[in-house]
């Protein structure tokens, strides 16, 4: 086991204490705080910036995929995981640089592309790509650099989240976490409306391209603004990089790949229930059960760590597991995932109408960011612009969600399980009333009040996420705590979405079939279904926003969710933001 300041170890003795002896999380009166990993001036401001451009590109890149009709996904999740753990070993600034350079050079290879069929794989069946090698080569060279970028990007949302808590004091962290959700929100807002205009004046490509000069500049600030070291520049003896032998032995190559492969059979499952599978399908079945029995496995292999207590540093620490504080933050966050998963319905409702795939997102933040407009654009008739600005009240609330609770963080020291319970009920009250919009052509003024109120709902939910992990979790689980937390929202959409697609179709498809369209899949096949369409408008219309709406309901069960898991966070003394 390395010596605090030999090569190879990045962590203070302190930290090497026995899983029965949890660090507190509270400052003791009189003792300093350590502040090791406090940036201050303009270092402390570029970072900051860096943080909110690092969310802005990752965010907008999967809200223009909303309006362009492009299948981006941060495609191998369990990797946020192990970067977050990496920069543990191999420190923040160089895990943080690579994720930024992955994201960037492969948005740059997915726009080199020479059609959108060869990133958009999941509508082209396998067996078209065997009979021709240059397709088959196209579908490898999708595959390949969508993950890197997928990688990349959540590598580099991860990693920006563990810096936000470690560059300020506890006690700034909810205010610092409120500015950098405004790049977010921004992102969120601003990405269907860029998206629109991309698919209306350009090409495809411009939604790959968007992402390079702005990640090239994130690159050049991460190495000015960001010490070489940290978080332990201040130290007199600085830790060296770890040699291969060292890292070999501190890093859970096991761990990494049980959970690598649990997410991926998880993830792959609940993709493709309902487009391609049925839910009582073999291939549904046999992944589902594949990544239980690796779930089990990583839990008995990361036990057997926890116990060893050796130099290897799990990828998911045993302590995440028994306590039952970060157990509920964890389980609170997967009601409130944020990645893109595909689906096959995406409709244009004006007087040609095509379905083909639909993009639903699960949870609240993102099924309302690429729900809603899709609902503007199909029962609304708003272009995919027009559909992405009336979603701007909703981001602007949640943006004053966040500010105004680390407001009440800072001045009324409001325990977070409060914060967290009264944010998951404004999310009920919201999605509730969006549920009732009628089939109207013209959009009903009272459904922008509604966004309001699931937006402030979904900014205090989304501030409380930063909030509550690194007072959660023990300051060596810091930078682990927050990946996983990542992780489990990447889990928690494929779940949310395969429920909300099943019902968006049970809803739809049979509905249109005894309205009398042959093949609801493809309205335009037929020159009959494309008459019958004209002739029923209203009733397409009705039938489309009913699918909605049952959606909106759905969210209200998630938002009831996040105060099932908000009580497992319940204490004798509550977990104070500072």
């Amino acid at each position: 086991m390395p010596k605090s300041g030999s090569p190879g170890s990045l962590m203070e003795d302190k930290d090497r204490q026995c899983d029965g002896k949890p660090e507190s999380n509270y400052q003791v009166p009189g003792e300093e705080e350590d502040t090791s990993g406090h940036l201050h001036g303009w270092r402390l401001w570029v970072v900051a910036i860096l943080i909110s451009i690092v969310y802005f590109i990752v965010q907008v890149e999967i809200s223009i995929v909303t309006t362009s009709i492009v299948n981006i996904t941060q495609d191998i999740g369990g990797f946020v995981v192990i970067n977050s753990k990496l920069s543990d070993i191999l420190g923040r600034k160089l895990v943080f640089i690579s994720c930024i350079f992955f994201f960037t050079a492969f948005s740059g290879a997915c726009a080199a592309a020479n059609t959108i069929d060869q990133l958009y794989v999941v509508t082209i069946p396998l067996s078209d790509y065997l009979c021709n090698i240059y397709l088959y080569c196209s579908l490898l060279y999708s595959i390949v650099f969508r993950a890197f970028q997928g990688i990349g990007g959540g590598g580099s949302y991860a990693l920006g989240s563990i810096m936000l808590i470690q560059i300020v004091p506890a006690s700034e962290i909810t205010k610092m976490a409120s500015y950098s959700s405004i790049s977010f929100v921004v992102a969120t807002v601003l990405g269907p409306i860029i998206g629109g205009g991309i698919c209306q004046h350009t090409t495809w490509r411009w939604i790959f391209l968007f992402n390079v000069p702005i990640g090239v500049f994130a690159m050049v600030i991460a190495m000015i603004g960001i010490p070489n070291g940290y978080p332990h520049h201040h130290k007199a003896v600085k830790p060296q990089m770890a040699s291969f032998s060292e890292m070999r032995t501190r890093i859970d190559l096991l761990g990494c790949t049980l959970l690598l492969l649990s997410t991926l059979a998880f993830a792959s499952a609940f993709q493709e229930v309902n487009s391609q599978f049925s839910w009582d399908s073999a291939y549904f079945i046999a992944l589902i059960i594949a990544s239980l029995l690796l779930c089990a496995l990583l839990l008995l292999w990361e036990r057997r760590v926890a116990a060893q207590n050796g130099p290897r540093e799990p990828v998911l620490p045993w302590r995440f597991i028994v306590r039952r504080e970060m157990l509920g933050t964890l389980l609170y966050v997967i009601p409130y995932p944020l990645a893109l998963v595909r689906a096959r319905i995406v409709i244009k409702l004006t007087i040609d109408i095509d379905i083909r795939g639909l993009f639903l997102v699960g949870g609240t933040v993102g099924v309302t960011s690429f729900q809603l407009p899709q609902r503007f654009q199909l029962v609304n008739d708003l272009d995919a612009v027009g559909a992405g600005a009336r979603l701007l009240p909703f981001g602007g609330a949640s943006t004053v969600g966040g500010m105004l609770i680390a407001r009440a963080y800072s001045i009324f020291k409001t325990p977070l399980v409060y914060v967290i319970i009264a944010g998951a009920l404004l999310q009920v009250a919201g999605y509730a009333l969006l549920g009732t919009i009628d089939a109207a052509a013209d959009i009903p003024p009272q459904l922008y009040g509604y966004e309001v109120i699931a937006g402030v709902g979904c900014g205090i939910s989304y501030l409380s996420l930063f909030a509550a992990v690194p007072f959660a979790a023990e300051k060596r689980d810091h930078a682990v705590g927050l990946g996983i937390s990542h992780q489990f929202r990447a889990l928690g959409s494929a779940l949310a979405i395969a429920i909300g697609v099943s019902i968006f179709n049970g809803h739809v498809i049979n509905r249109l079939k005894q309205l009398g369209f042959s093949d609801p899949g493809n309205f335009v096949a037929t020159s009959a279904q494309h008459q019958l369409l004209s002739e029923l408008r209203d009733d397409v219309r009705m039938v489309l926003s009913d699918g909605y709406n049952s959606q909106m309901f759905l969210l209200c069960g998630f938002g009831a969710a996040q105060i099932f898991a908000a009580l497992l966070m319940w204490k004798r003394k509550q977990i104070l933001p500072a």
